[in-house]
């Protein structure tokens, strides 16, 4: 695996082109729209802001992800919950960055797809023919586009995706050419490769260090990059970054001249920048505009599309390491990695279209846009970190690896809480409800562990047999099978055994325990059995990886044939009647759903926590159709959830006059 996983190919590069690098490709069609509002165009902002950029597309996409956080790689697998699996058994509070990056990444989803499709269809309004549009037009050509994307994930992207390599190819070798065509407009534009003039410009500009808010834009797809690992592995993304980097320096570099040549010592006037100035589009000679602007969109929505299919891909993670609500998940075409989430999508799209509605204009979402995604790489630095202890690492190197990004992670995320009264608000209120989910889904877990109760299997195996063979009582199936959260073999929980004894006395012929152990690897699929009684009690162990699909009724169908070929186990109906005709016995699911008793004392904030994980489990799937059982196969029982019992019940007998029981 390891030798393909670093091979460069064509197709591999081609196909690294069209899924990586939508988000940080298109950056060029807001960056410096985004520097430049309300400032003089001076030398010193454009050359100082292209050097900026050119050093963090350096220093933070190739160094750190590029060179360095590609290495964390989970068989094969790249991502910010990749990586927690990774680590997580090394700290349990790395869960918390974990949370973050992924909530952060998912509010990034939401922001990207509405600002790189309004800069593109923006400008229109530098095509002669179309000067005085609308933006109310704008805005309902944007919210068709968005609409139209998202209608179509539910059929998949796998022949629409062949397409995505050549037209992103194409986007790039735009970019070059574009950017080409103006450097000698002033061929003072080089100094910006010199990093003395960033430095300069953020110590000695008015107001210099803010700029990096605007700044770190150009690298908001870096987090994405890494998280497509598993695509297309890492010689291929490492090889087309090259190609990647340079058209887009080249591209910034154009446009810093054009600006120096045309419009030095003068401040674009607000009302110019609002109704479309871009020198992204200024660039573009007049004969070229409106292809240049077709070729912008269709950048711009498989930017969004990437992001998308990227968000799926979280969630799924997310819902396999219990961080995340079980939501029902869609595969609408056989290719790895294609799934869709009907719930995320419809959450996405909404999220989309009030962007829009709310800020209107590119030029507002650049206010909301970058601070989210900060946290994210900071997260990723910390869980990083975390993941080179593990390779024992030399401290110095890992002392060295944290001063350096935490202090530019840092710098980035102070500049850019300068945007939150400007926007910035919604992504971080957005960010902080997807990272509320996932802590109440997280931190209800650990509370409810104090409940479950766990007992020595050994204790129950006579009462249970005996059960099997008392013909007083009705057959309830004859194979009956429940879940168990028991990573001991040699236990069970209690309830389970209260169901089967005490509930309802439930006879069958041969009892099955299936537990699911979720693997920090990605594609683990095996399963263990464990005769404990042959015939009468089996044990099946999942070992699952994080990014499979917890299909367990097929997998336990499968499970039982195998069994059966070896004649391990004899699953013929034991009703006389239909045991003669070799009639095979009927399989019952007992699935114990949890209710929150009202016998419990927890304190204030346990009590908000236990109340929201409940209601997040109304709306999403049930425990039967999480872990993929058929419902007419499944029996649901509830039970009382009693996390902590009220320990002290002011309660007393009292006699009255006259009664006298002795």
């Amino acid at each position: 695996m390891s030798k393909n996983f670093n091979k460069v190919t064509t197709a591999g590069l081609i196909i690294a082109l069209g899924i990586i690098y939508g988000d940080i490709g298109t950056s060029p069609l807001y960056v410096l729209n985004e520097i430049i509002t309300g400032r003089a165009i001076s030398e010193k902002l454009i050359i100082g802001s292209l050097s900026c950029i050119i050093w963090t597309l350096t220093l933070q996409t190739t160094i750190k992800y590029v060179i360095l956080t590609l290495k964390a790689d989970n068989k094969g697998e790249g991502g910010i919950f990749s990586l927690y699996a990774l680590v997580r058994r090394r700290r349990k509070w790395l869960v918390v960055p974990a949370m973050l990056g992924g909530a952060a990444l998912l509010a990034d989803g939401i922001i990207t797809p509405p600002i790189t499709v309004t800069s593109a269809i923006e400008g229109l309004r530098q095509l002669h023919a179309l000067k005085d549009i609308q933006q109310n037009t704008i805005i309902g050509i944007v919210i068709g586009i968005i609409t139209a994307l998202f209608f179509l994930q539910q059929f998949g992207t796998a022949s629409i995706g062949k397409l995505f390599g050549p037209i992103m190819g194409i986007w790039f070798a735009m970019l070059a050419i574009l950017g080409c065509t103006h450097l000698l407009d002033d061929i003072g534009i080089f100094k910006a490769l010199n990093p003395y003039y960033a430095i300069d410009l953020l110590t000695t500009y008015p107001k210099g260090f803010w700029l990096l808010g605007a700044v770190f834009l150009c690298t908001t797809g870096a987090e994405a990059l890494y998280s497509d690992l598993g695509h297309c592995g890492r010689g291929n993304i490492r090889f087309s970054w090259i190609f990647v980097k340079t058209c887009l320096i080249l591209n910034y570099l154009g446009q810093g001249a054009w600006l120096l040549a045309n419009y030095k010592d003068q401040i674009i006037p607000p009302q110019v920048m609002a109704d479309g100035f871009n020198p992204f589009i200024g660039v573009m000679p007049q004969w070229f505009k409106l292809a240049g602007i077709m070729i912008s969109t269709t950048a711009a929505v498989i930017a969004s599309q990437a992001l998308i299919s990227g968000s799926f891909t979280l969630i799924s993670e997310a819902m396999r390491l219990n961080l995340w609500p079980k939501m029902k998940i869609n595969y609408p075409t056989e290719e790895k990695g294609q799934l869709y989430i009907p719930g995320i999508s419809l959450l996405l799209y909404i999220g989309c279209v009030g962007i829009v509605l709310y800020f209107q204009k590119s030029s507002n979402m650049g206010a909301a846009y970058g601070l989210a995604i900060t946290m994210c790489m900071i997260s990723t630095s910390l869980l990083f970190a975390n993941f080179l202890v593990s390779r024992r690492v030399q401290s110095i190197w890992i002392y060295l690896y944290l001063v350096v990004y935490l202090i530019i992670e840092s710098s980035f995320l102070i500049a850019n809480l300068e945007k939150f009264l400007h926007g910035g608000y919604v992504t971080l209120i957005v960010g902080g409800g997807l990272f509320a989910v996932m802590y109440v889904w997280f931190r209800s877990r650990k509370i409810k562990n104090r409940y479950v109760e766990f007992v020595r299997m050994e204790h129950y195996i006579p009462m249970i047999q005996e059960l099997s063979n008392d013909r007083t009582i009705g057959k309830y199936a004859t194979h009956l099978v429940y879940m168990t959260s028991a990573n001991n073999p040699k236990e069970i929980e209690h309830k389970i055994i209260y169901s089967i004894l005490n509930k309802k006395p439930k006879r069958a012929d041969i009892y099955w325990f299936v537990h699911v152990d979720v693997l920090d690897d990605p594609y683990t699929c095996e399963y263990s059995v464990e005769h404990i009684i042959p015939n009468d009690i089996i044990r099946v162990e999942f070992r699952l990886g994080f990014r499979v699909e917890q299909r367990i009724n097929l997998m336990f169908r499968k499970v039982v044939e195998d069994l059966v070929n070896n004649k391990e186990v004899n699953i013929t109906s034991r009703y006389e009647s239909l045991e003669r005709n070799n009639v095979v016995g009927d399989f019952q699911f007992i699935v114990l759903e949890k209710y929150l008793s009202q016998d419990n004392e927890l304190p204030f904030f346990e009590r908000i926590i236990m109340k929201l994980y409940f209601w997040l489990k109304e709306i999403s799937l049930g425990e039967e159709r999480g872990f993929g059982l058929d419902p007419s196969f499944v029996t649901i029982e509830k039970f009382p959830l009693i996390v902590a019992p009220v320990s002290r019940l002011n309660l007393k007998r009292v006699y009255h006059e006259g009664n006298d029981f002795e």
